[in-house]
């Protein structure tokens, strides 16, 4: 029966092995301290960087989300004054008015020369051009809207 060789990390008898304060290494204490003192705050620099752009992108999404939200409703509410319309014969006037106090009660800011009303036998349709300028501290993001709906006959 063949004897095994038993190196054990603590005896400091493994070939080409180090011991060091009770631990098992290949290399000397000082390459060790070397390579560790400048991989130090590397960690925590890349997990600032992160969390700055996770608060950046937070700050974004706080400010934009309130608009596209508006412009939804808006539209939406642009779609149900365009069947009505529709459905009880309002003329050009009257679906502007309608689709003004709509913007206003959406927060939509919308003058009257952005706003384009086709109303002919039945078919009404309604396009909106419009901006909204986002504040974000460091930069003015302007946002477009382009909202276009339509209630065509069914006859």
């Amino acid at each position: 029966m063949r004897s095994a060789l038993n190196f054990s990390p603590n005896d400091g008898t493994a070939p080409g092995s180090a011991f060091h304060k009770g631990t098992f290494c290949h290399c000397s204490p000082n390459a060790t301290r070397q390579a560790r003192k400048s991989e130090r705050g590397a960690g925590h620099f890349k997990a600032i960087l992160w969390l700055l752009a996770f608060a950046a992108f937070v700050y974004v999404m706080v400010k934009v989300v309130p608009v596209l939200v508006d412009n939804f409703e808006f539209q939406d509410g642009v779609q149900t004054i365009a069947r009505f319309a529709s459905a009880t014969r309002q003329t050009p006037e009257q679906i502007r008015a309608a689709v003004l106090k709509e913007a206003q009660k959406d927060d939509v800011p919308l003058d009257e020369k952005d706003l384009k009303i086709e109303a002919v036998s039945g078919n009404v349709r309604i396009h909106i051009n419009y901006s909204v300028t986002v504040d974000l501290a460091v930069y003015q993001w302007t946002l477009n809207f382009h909202p276009s709906v339509g209630n065509d006959s069914l006859t």
